[in-house]
């Protein structure tokens, strides 16, 4: 069995190992981040100990997951709310009756919540993969990770490997989970960095030996860590037809004061852009994006991570003439890493000719990202290291030619 699955046994509540790796090759900062979206999870169940270490081998630069809370208040890397997708919870008979109807951002939503089974529980069940043209010989092998597992697979990792979390539904989490002292899911969520010594700005030398990005769909929640952590955030922006995680669902007394969602944080020239809008209104895409909002949120942030689709108009599966996103992103000093990179043909659209590595390259040298979320972490770090200057002989007349045949070769890989 490869040395990927060797992180399956590891304990409930693990402390990174005291082997040392000596001194491990520094996280590269020269080019766009290769983010593991939920570890390598085109090739194995998402958010497992298994996806992540075989991103870390294939050279992912940072990993990412989301989090969520069991009902004894224990951050686990989940990413959806209810278990039915991608976990074995159905031939659980004993869990028959945890089935449960709550509000989730609106939506009334039928399932077995996360929130209605203790860590212990939740241990005895399997991941699978979620979707069913993707290698299936994984499911029901790797459990649920805690937040601090992994943590620990990323400390020890032979070099230095960056997380990149989120706060998942933290209004749906805040309003069912309950922690000691009036605590929040977000109060919980930094505490545990700290305790691993995650600390420092964008680029410091803390946050070098030590990379991580928090990100959220949620700006009221970011707004509030700020106020715990100086480690760099990332906001997410979804579909130009979804509103923020941010509702008017919840009021939580913190302190001497109330923080609403979304308003309660933010200062008083932040909503100038929004004259004749409801404040109770979630936010939409339009007003998220503006660049008086864009102004207003790297106060608190040092990017966003907007679904690709929202920065390149699609129709037809063709793709339209890109906004401006990018360029007023930047122009307000904030990175831009989108979402969700796959090599899959009915992900690709027509202009890359089912070609991934064609996608990168016009994500990379024609839009300017700085960074990708893929579930294919392997072909995205190929792509960088084979058309990286470094890579080629300059004393070789036959190294680009080299280069597209590595190119092609892996292509083929994909069309067989």
């Amino acid at each position: 069995m490869p040395s990927t699955f060797a992180c399956a046994a590891r304990p409930l509540y693990p402390l990174p190992s005291k082997v040392s790796h000596g001194n491990r090759l520094p996280l590269q900062t020269s080019r766009p981040y290769n983010i593991a979206h939920r570890g390598s999870n085109g090739e194995i169940p998402e958010e497992t100990s298994a996806a992540y270490m075989r991103a870390i081998e294939e050279g992912a630069d940072f990993i990412e997951t989301d989090i969520l809370s069991s009902k004894d208040g224990v951050l686990i890397c989940f990413h959806d709310v209810t278990l039915d997708d991608t976990t074995d919870i159905a031939d659980h008979k004993e869990f028959a009756n945890r089935k449960r109807t709550y509000d989730v951002q609106g939506v009334n939503t039928t399932g077995f919540f996360t929130v209605d089974f203790t860590l212990k529980e939740l241990k005895l069940l399997r991941v699978k993969q979620r979707f069913s043209f993707r290698d299936q010989q994984y499911n029901g092998k790797f459990p649920i990770i805690t937040f601090e597992e992994f943590i620990s697979i990323a400390l020890d990792a032979p070099r230095i490997v960056g997380i990149y979390p989120e706060i998942k539904n933290p209004i749906f989490i805040n309003q069912h989970v309950k922690w000691p002292g009036g605590k929040l899911f977000e109060d919980k969520f930094v505490g545990i960095l700290k305790k691993y010594g995650y600390k420092g700005s964008y680029l410091s030398e803390p946050w070098l030996k030590q990379p991580l990005f928090i990100q959220s769909f949620a700006p009221a929640s970011l707004v509030y860590i700020s106020n715990l952590t100086d480690s760099p955030k990332i906001f997410l922006i979804d579909d130009i037809t979804i509103p923020t995680q941010d509702t008017n669902q919840i009021a939580i007394r913190v302190e001497s004061y109330e923080l609403l969602y979304p308003w309660g944080l933010m200062h008083k020239d932040a909503d100038k852009h929004r004259r004749g809008c409801s404040r109770l209104d979630p936010f939409s895409y339009w007003e998220i994006t503006s660049d008086a909002y864009l102004d207003y949120i790297k106060e608190y942030v040092v990017g966003i991570g907007p679904w690709k689709d929202t920065i390149v108009p699609v129709l037809d599966n063709y793709l339209q003439t890109p906004t401006d996103l990018v360029a007023r992103a930047h122009s307000h000093d904030l990175q831009v890493h989108p979402y969700t990179f796959r090599n899959e043909n009915q992900y690709l659209h027509f202009d890359f000719h089912q070609d991934p590595y064609k996608e990168y390259d016009y994500w990379i040298n024609k839009i300017g990202v700085d960074g990708l979320f893929t579930d294919f972490t392997g072909s995205l770090h190929n792509f960088q290291e084979w058309t990286s200057p470094l890579s080629k002989d300059d004393g070789d007349d036959d190294s680009a030619s080299k280069l597209l045949h590595k190119i092609e070769l892996l292509i083929s890989s994909y069309k067989n």
